[in-house]
């Protein structure tokens, strides 16, 4: 695949060429057998190839299990019914939950034992709405770094996250094609990821972020950075909504996310403007549901959101401005709320004061109250996400915005909010679900992501807060990637 001059032309040992080394060598045959040129022109490359400079860190991706593992002594937590549950045992096999079952029953010919010593067991959490290429990039590194260092530095956050016990998430907006591919594949390790791609907005919407003197466009001007990049697509029409909505499934995406109102992050969209018509919106609804998957939006007010849901759109995030009419109306359909903790505390990401940045930011936040409120007196379907992005000093704290949901959920409520129920939201999906199985609960034939806390999380929610000193085992596809029970 890779050409260069006569390797008898080198010195030994002296890899003057890259070519040369046997670091390349090995990754040109893994390139060879695993990729197209294509898709490894794409991004893929910059994530494997950190494997050959000094100085960067690779997570070692730890060998899937010979024999069945039996989790013994346990206080099961099994992302269902919120309740613990005292007395099981559970068994892994392969990647795969093969028995949860009495404690006094038969053992499994042949498993490793895990005694548990009493610590609680529950499925690996899911961020619904997580940026795995914007949250660990501030927005000027975002605009002007070379790809090839994005992509390396995405992937060390990636599994600092599945340290933090996220096993899932869905991405809502990046170019995470290439990432996803990476840990899939074992390149890095790495959380499973559900991607959306480009986030699709009209001109002067919330994924705009072309500057002033960058407008009007010239017909035959290119790209915008953030559009080459694929963080956001700008797209105008039905027309061009239903081909830029047909590129993101072309490249993956499980699901397609749009802009359908002003947002706090962008600087030229106010936060009550409406974008997006309902024929727009339908367009990529279209586009979706041929692909056998769905559409969710980025919005805040009433009507950026009613247009959308007429428009057919199945999930809305964020919605802090949600008032009584819409929230009978997702009632009625069924649609989805997907939000997130957004209050001014410690956790917030807060803009200059004075700016208008800030005047936005204050405004959703005083809306999240009553939002919760209204999820929970018409019983819609409500999903938890993060939405840390461009402020990489802010990904640790990603459990401990979690445990902000006790301001409105209970502790057990939050815990089944964060993995049975994210996990029904991922699976709207249908045939786009890269990963089929069962994720965020702990029956036969799930998926095996499990978390060991040292403690009882829905006594004490805050542990999932510290992962590095209360998670004592991390699995993922039933491989373990932590494990300080016999440290």
């Amino acid at each position: 695949m890779f050409k260069c001059s006569p390797a008898e032309e080198a010195e030994p040992q002296d890899f003057t060429c890259l070519c040369h080394s046997p670091a390349f060598a090995r990754l040109n045959a893994l390139v060879e057998q695993r990729f197209s040129r294509r898709a490894f022109l794409t991004g893929a490359a910059a994530i494997s190839a950190a494997a050959l400079w000094p100085g960067v860190s690779v997570a070692a991706i730890p060998a899937p299990p010979a024999i069945p593992i039996a989790f013994t002594n346990i206080r099961l937590f099994d992302g269902k019914s919120g309740k613990p549950i005292e007395g099981q045992r559970v068994t892994v096999e392969g990647n795969k939950i093969k028995a949860i079952e009495a404690g006094s029953d038969p053992m499994t010919e042949g498993a490793e034992v895990i005694d548990c010593g009493g610590r609680t067991l529950m499925p690996g959490l899911i961020d619904a709405h997580w940026h795995s290429m914007m949250a660990p990039i501030g927005m000027i590194d975002l605009m002007t770094a070379d790809i090839g260092y994005i992509n390396i530095a995405c992937a060390e956050e990636a599994n600092r996250t599945l340290m933090r016990g996220f096993t899932s998430i869905r991405d809502l907006a990046g170019p995470s094609f290439g990432l996803k591919r990476a840990i899939d594949s074992g390149l890095t390790a790495g959380p499973r990821i559900w991607p959306s791609g480009a986030m699709i907005s009209q001109t002067s919407g919330h994924g705009d972020f072309r500057l002033p003197y960058e407008v009007p466009a010239e017909p035959t001007a290119p790209l915008s950075r953030g559009e080459r990049l694929g963080g956001g697509m700008i797209a105008d029409g039905v027309d061009e909504v239903l081909k830029r909505s047909r590129e993101q499934l072309m490249l993956g995406a499980s699901q397609l996310k749009l802009a359908a109102g002003g947002g706090v992050a962008s600087n030229f969209d106010p936060i009550d403007v409406t974008q997006y018509t309902e024929a727009e919106f339908r367009a990529a609804v279209d586009a979706a549901e041929n692909w056998g998957t769905y559409v969710t939006v980025h919005a805040y007010t009433p009507r950026a959101m009613q247009t959308a849901i007429r428009g057919g759109v199945r999930c809305v995030d964020h919605g802090q401005l949600m008032d009584e009419e819409t929230a009978r109306i997702m009632a009625d359909k069924g649609t989805w709320f997907s939000s997130q903790a957004f209050i001014d505390n410690e956790y917030a990401n807060p803009y200059p004061e004075g700016s208008a940045n800030r005047a936005k930011q204050l405004a959703m936040f005083a809306g999240t109250d009553t939002a919760y409120e209204l999820a929970k007196k018409y019983k819609l379907k409500t999903a938890w996400g993060t939405d840390i992005l461009f402020d990489p000093s802010r990904t640790k704290n990603q459990g401990a915005l979690l445990t902000t949901m006790t301001r409105w959920y209970a502790p057990d409520e939050v815990l089944v909010m964060a993995t049975g129920t994210n996990a029904e939201l991922l699976a709207m999906s249908g045939p786009r679900n890269p990963y089929p199985g069962r994720i965020g609960v702990i029956e036969a034939e799930a998926y095996a992501d499990l978390l060991l806390i040292d403690g009882d999380p829905i006594a004490d929610i805050k542990l999932i807060a510290d992962p590095d000193k209360n998670l004592r085992i991390i699995m993922k596809d039933g491989r373990i990637y932590k494990n300080t029970l016999t440290a």
